[in-house]
Formats: structure tokens, sequence, C-alpha cells
């Protein structure tokens, strides 16, 4: 396994993380911890989570995911070996996230109870790399490729949170801090406000990167590479549609898009099934599985610090993993970006 550094900082991250958004939800707690135990085995020493998983949102479940890491840490004596991540929720409607804090937001108090919550759930001392899941402010994130402005409805500022974030990490609650779901302009503004105030860098954007989705490519990947934050891309399989497993209308059973599908209605759309039939055909004209294909070409991309990976199978894991030894042709790269050049970004 490659190991790559978080940022600028002296921490080193495998380049495959277990996401873990299903643990809670389509994983029980023994299957969380199976996947955990092999993940770790095969020299994975990252993991990432967030406050509101396991997905889809539901008052119910939510924490758990954190809650199944606590028990599978608590059992084990090498915390300091696992870089564990996590997030804060922003803010959202009260009907779909009214059981976080009352409607999460991005203000001090609201940072600094997330994080203590997430301690608790974790059951550690601190978290290795803290992240703003989304924006405060209205931007484009979640499936929205292009800015349209719109009123911003919260009034804690950028400054605000990242002052938040800056006192975790001087409790020691936090070691580093990251972003999700940024554009570039957000990311330079976080930039910018901790070189002014004194407080810490952002190290890392956890953005979705994918065969299906390259708009990260698109201002924000020079923009970050040059300032040494490095992407975590999330949904490199753009929710296991590009494994071909969805292909001719097939909706398998159990799976997150047969489940839920009408709150990701951005892959299942005509020009996503397109372009995605014609990845599947390239992967099997050079005798690829679909998905370490799709994998491959994410590991292969030199922005990235970690491409973060999710299951939830063990046969699923272990092939997903292996895609960390694969190395794509030249062939193969000219066939992507010849699908890449007809039909850019048909999910953002």
């Amino acid at each position: 396994m490659e190991y790559r550094p978080l940022g600028k900082t002296d921490i080193k991250v495998s380049k495959i993380c277990l996401g873990t958004m299903t643990f809670g939800e389509q994983n029980t707690e023994a299957e969380a911890h199976e996947q955990l135990d092999y993940a770790v085995a095969q020299g994975i020493n990252f993991i990432d989570a967030a406050e509101m998983y396991p997905v889809p949102i539901n008052a119910a479940t939510q924490g758990r995911t954190e809650q199944y890491l606590g028990t599978w840490l608590k059992k084990r004596s090498d915390r300091e070996q696992i870089i564990l991540a996590s997030k804060v929720a922003g803010p959202g409607r009260k009907e779909a996230l009214g059981h976080l804090r009352d409607g999460p937001r991005l203000s001090r108090d609201h940072v600094l109870q997330a994080c203590d919550a997430s301690l608790q759930r974790l059951q550690t001392d601190y978290i290795d790399l803290y992240q703003v899941h989304w924006p405060s402010r209205s931007t484009n994130y979640f499936g929205q490729l292009g800015y349209r402005y719109g009123k911003d409805h919260h009034p804690e500022t950028i400054a605000e949170t990242l002052g938040a974030l800056g006192e975790l990490v001087a409790a020691g609650k936090v070691r580093q801090i990251g972003l999700s779901n940024e554009t570039p302009w957000g990311l330079a503004e976080y930039l910018s406000l901790a070189k002014e105030l004194n407080l810490p860098r952002i190290v890392t954007v956890q953005n979705p990167y994918s065969l299906l989705n390259r708009s990260y490519e698109v201002g924000l990947a020079e923009f970050a590479h040059r300032s040494s934050v490095g992407l975590l891309a999330y949904s490199p399989l753009a929710f296991g549609v590009l494994s071909g497993k969805y292909v001719h209308g097939q909706r398998p059973e159990g799976t997150r898009l047969t489940r839920w599908g009408q709150y990701f209605t951005r892959y299942t759309s005509e020009n996503a099934q397109k372009v995605t039939q014609a990845y599947v055909e390239l992967a099997q004209q050079h005798g690829l599985d679909p998905a370490q294909m799709a994998l491959a070409y994410v590991n292969s991309r030199p922005f990235l610090t970690a491409n973060i990976i999710g299951a939830t199978s063990m046969d699923q894991l272990r092939s997903n993993i292996a895609s960390a030894e694969l190395v794509l042709s030249d062939e193969v790269l000219k066939g992507i970006e010849a699908i890449h050049d007809v039909t850019p970004n048909p999910c953002p």
C-alpha cells in the first residue's frame, strides 16, 4: 500500500481510505468490524466517517457509524496507528436534519458540540482529521454543477467556523482540519483567513471525483494542488454505478440505488447510464473489472491524497482495495479520455 502526506503535515495516509457511511444501515456492527479488520490488514490506515452517517439520513440511525467505529477502536491497542477522519454537518432543512442539534449549523457552539459528541461515540480522545461536511453559504455542491446565486440564510461566517476548528486543535481534540463539498472560493477564503488570523490551515478537501464527475479538475484541482491541499475523492464509483451493476436498467436487490434511488437521481439519468455503459464496455474490452478500472483511474491522479472506497460486502471490499495495485495502460487511459471528451461530467 502506498502512503501519501496529508497536506503539508508529517501525517502519512494510505492511498485507499475506507469510507464507512454504510455502517449502521446496510452493514451490521459485526460486518463493519470485519471490514475494518480486513482493511487494516491490507495496509489501510485511513478511515473516514461523519456525524450524520449512516446514509440515507435518518434520526433513528444517526451517529451509529461512529458508534461502530468506537466499539472497534476500543478492542484495539493501535489507536495511534489509525488516521481517523470525521465531519461536522453543515446546515440543512429542519425536516431532514432537525435531529442534529435542532438543525445543524457551522457556528462556534455547534462545531464544538458536534466534535464532543463524535469523540464520545468514537470512544477516542482525538480525531486526526476533522472536516466541514458542506458549506454554510449558498453555493454549488451535492449535484449542482454550476453556481447560481442564492441568499445565505445562516449568519455564521467562515471566520467563525475556522475559529471554532482552531479551538478544537488547540484543545488537542483535533489534529488537522479539512473541508468537504467545497469550491475554489471557499478553499481560498479558509486559507486566507488561516494566515490572517493565525489559525490552523486546511490540509484536505473531500469532494466527489470519478469517471462520471471530474468537475474537481475545473478550477479546484490546480488551486488545491499548488496550495498543498490534497484531494480526498469520494464516490469514486459514483454510488456503485461504475461497477456496471445497474447497466441495462438492472436494480440488484439491496443496493443503494435500488433502495434509495429517488434521492440520487443524477446517477440514474439517461445520460449517466449511457456514459456508464461506455466505460463498462471499455473495461471489458481490455479484460478489466469495471469497478477496478474506475478506481485505478482515480488512484492515478497526481492531485489525489486518498481515494475513499466503500463496500457492503467483503467481496466488494477485497476487489476495491486490490485496485491499488492496478496500473492502467496508455491505451485504456486514451479510451477513458475519449469517452470523457464526448460527455464530460454527466453526474455532478
